[in-house]
């Protein structure tokens, strides 16, 4: 501008106080939209006359879900709830301040050793420590008759059988702790991944009951627009139905996780006690619930008598309800890539397999190396418990509490 002549410099100048006054028109204009729209638009603005609402008579349906840990109490249960799968329903824990003193107690130890033998999780690995025990069993034996023995006497006695290929059997322990390691690292990364699942699922209802409670309170303090008179008893029923359709979605969600044997027939008894006929018939029949629940929610919120600005932010919760509900599908029909469950089980099938071989010299300390029998059966007990809980954890809906984060 400086070495600009001056009628260039007027010309710039004039340009540049135009522009100015351009933009400060644009900007008192939005300001004066903005105050225009301010009574319509605030998100917490009260009705000058407060509305009275009817109590509901809609009877709560009971919990169809157990919430409680531990097998059975009912002396009269199958013993196919004892362990497996059908134990997997008394695995739905939901803790209170009571159970969490409990969880806490200093005689938790002693506890969950006394239990040692009515755990679902040991029961089910019970063929593989009886196959690593019965080898276990076998090389004590096999040893014995191929290289001696010692009587409850302490008298040594020579081997019963005798020949050029009888032989005592045995591995180097050194084989088994050079690759202990990696055994380690396949069942920590396999049961890290299976809990990450589990922790994902209860994060998605997590989010489920969250936004349940923040569409229902939007839809209550918002209800009404532009001052206009509401009559009572519509908005009661207005909102009643965004609560119902709220529940008939989570609860179509539940039902859509969970095994049909398992919650098809509460599933229908719930919803044609709480909705409509042509509701719940609708419903029941859908391709896809949880989506129908969804959309029945959105139109029970387009109803609503208030600004579409308001409906816009109710809105956004259904968009999280439909991430939540992809991201469950997703955990239900994607499970660890199958290679690797596999050959994770496969190695430690083998290594423990084997291991009886190896263990037999360490325990020479022992009456005939007996020693070796039950350290084997502990250790596999334990390794396979491991694997077990991973493969427990790999889907988590059936031991997830869903019922009673339904009924939240």
């Amino acid at each position: 501008l400086l070495q600009s002549t001056l009628p260039h410099r007027t010309i710039i100048f004039n340009l540049f106080i135009a522009a100015l006054d351009t933009m400060l028109f644009r900007c008192m204009a939005a300001f004066a939209v903005l105050a225009a729209a301010a009574p319509t638009c605030e998100a917490f603005s009260t009705n000058p006359t407060p509305l009275a609402i009817k109590p509901s008579t809609q009877q709560k349906m009971p919990s169809k879900s157990t919430l409680f840990m531990g097998p059975p109490t009912d002396p009269s249960a199958p013993a196919t709830d004892l362990y497996g799968e059908g134990s997997r329903k008394y695995r739905r824990t939901v803790y209170t301040h009571d159970q969490w003193v409990k969880h806490r107690s200093p005689d938790r130890f002693v506890n969950n050793l006394s239990t040692l033998f009515n755990s679902g999780i040991y029961k089910n690995v019970g063929k593989e420590v009886f196959a690593t025990t019965s080898v276990a069993i076998f090389v004590w034996a096999w040893n014995m008759l191929a290289g001696g023995y010692q009587d409850l006497a302490g008298v040594t006695h020579d081997p019963l059988l005798q020949g050029e290929w009888i032989k005592v059997v045995g591995l180097p322990l050194q084989a088994f702790t050079t690759v202990s390691p990696s055994l380690g690292l396949l069942l920590a990364f396999r049961t890290n991944s299976s809990y990450k699942r589990w922790d994902e699922a209860r994060k998605f209802w997590g989010l489920n009951i969250n936004h349940t409670r923040d569409l229902n309170r939007m839809a209550t303090a918002w209800y009404g627009h532009d001052g206009i008179p509401v009559d009572p008893a519509l908005r009661a029923e207005h909102l009643r139905q965004v609560s119902l359709m709220t529940w008939a979605f989570v609860r179509s969600m539940k039902r859509h996780l969970s095994p049909p044997a398992e919650d098809e027939e509460a599933f229908v008894a719930e919803l044609n006690a709480r909705l409509a006929p042509e509701q719940a018939d609708a419903i029941i029949a859908a391709a896809h619930r949880p989506n129908r629940a969804l959309y029945d929610l959105s139109v029970a919120i387009d109803r609503l008598p208030m600004h579409f600005m308001r409906k816009n932010e109710i809105n956004k919760n259904l968009s999280i309800f439909e991430d939540t509900l992809g991201g469950s599908e997703r955990l239900l029909s994607s499970p660890i890539p199958l290679f690797y469950s596999r050959h994770t089980a496969r190695f430690l099938s083998t290594w423990l397999l084997l291991l009886p071989f190896a263990m037999y010299e360490p325990f020479k300390g022992s009456w005939n190396h007996v020693m070796e029998i039950p350290a084997i059966a502990l250790a596999s007990l334990f390794l396979f418990g491991i694997e077990e809980l991973a493969t427990q954890l790999e889907e988590p809906f059936t031991i997830l509490p869903m019922q009673g984060f339904c009924d939240k």
